[in-house]
């Protein structure tokens, strides 16, 4: 069993390798399909043929699109994503800094509402149909049905205008501190936490009934098993293991909803500096977000599904047949 775990943790790791090699290769050609380059970006109306050549020389434009790419991934192995045209710096100055306080907000709310939607929708299954469950897939839907924006903006009408108790934007640096930081991060918290309950909540009250009317719990309960036992120890683990894997591919979309959070706050993180990157044209800046965001969605999903694998016994031996 040891071994075989194994074997199917090197399969997903090189799986999530080669995914992020062939991501890495897609932006790479998608910024060389773009009209224009860096360096036509970066000069904007004073550009003339002999500064774009200029520059181009400088940047490294005027080789081989096949060397540049050798030059860019094996820089990007080193952890050197280039030089940021807007703010003449490297760009992993910038880049993990904004990525620090970003996966600050990921993991709060992710450590707030996954255990919270959990256990209310085993509570909303168990009460299938009473006024608990009616009542808690209400609030699931009501947040489920809100976009960010507007959840956002409702907290800080409730907790900044009119009860003055939270900051409604961030006003301190990026490099800030986490100490300083962490006030900011209550408001934008609870907005991907109300974005991110509603989903799991639903699928856990799903998974949950489903769990309840299996087979093995069932014969667990005309065994005379204690109800608690039989929830925690046959049907708990059976609903985890689709909620593991639909939570990876929600976090995963909460981290592409970082952008409209972020922005909303103000809030110093990879969202708002790719925008500002956009807004720049700073296409290097640029290529190395989407670089990073793509490895932290493979990553959510490598653990899920390695999570998952733990969690299903039956799932382990269907992939071994």
């Amino acid at each position: 069993m040891v071994e075989l775990m194994l074997t199917l943790v090197l399969q997903r790791l090189l799986w999530s390798l080669l995914v992020f090699a062939l991501v890495a290769v897609v932006i790479f050609v998608l910024l060389e399909l773009l009209p224009g380059d860096a360096a036509t970006a970066y000069l904007g109306r004073t550009a003339t043929p002999a500064r774009t050549a200029q520059l181009r020389e400088r940047l490294g434009l005027d080789r081989p699109a096949v060397v540049r790419f050798a030059a860019w991934t094996s820089g990007v192995l080193r952890g050197d994503f280039g030089t940021s045209l807007a703010r003449r710096a490297p760009v992993a100055t910038f880049l993990w800094v904004r990525l620090r306080n970003s996966l600050l907000l990921g993991l709060l709310a992710t450590l707030i509402s996954v255990p919270l939607a959990l256990l209310l929708g085993v509570l909303a299954g168990l009460t299938r149909d009473r006024w608990p469950d009616l009542l808690l897939s209400l609030l699931a839907l009501f947040s489920i049905s809100l976009p960010e924006f507007v959840i956002g903006t409702l907290l800080i009408f409730s907790f900044s205008l009119h009860f003055t108790l939270l900051p409604a934007v961030t006003l301190v640096d990026a490099a800030a501190p986490l100490a300083e930081l962490l006030p900011y991060t209550v408001l934008p918290t609870a907005t991907l936490t109300l974005m991110l309950s509603g989903y799991l909540l639903s699928l856990m009250r799903t998974s949950i009934i489903d769990a309840l009317r299996s087979e093995h719990v069932q014969m667990a309960r005309l065994k005379g098993l204690p109800p608690l036992r039989v929830l925690l120890w046959h049907a708990l683990p059976g609903a985890l293991a689709p909620v593991v894997t639909a939570s990876a591919m929600i976090i995963a979309w909460i981290i592409g909803n970082l952008v409209v959070v972020e922005a909303v706050f103000n809030y110093p993180g990879i969202g708002t500096l790719a925008l500002n990157a956009i807004q720049d044209r700073d296409l290097p800046m640029v290529q190395a977000i989407v670089l990073v965001l793509a490895g932290c969605h493979l990553l959510i999903n490598l653990l899920a599904d390695l999570l998952t694998l733990a969690l299903n016994p039956q799932l382990r031996t269907l992939r071994m047949r």
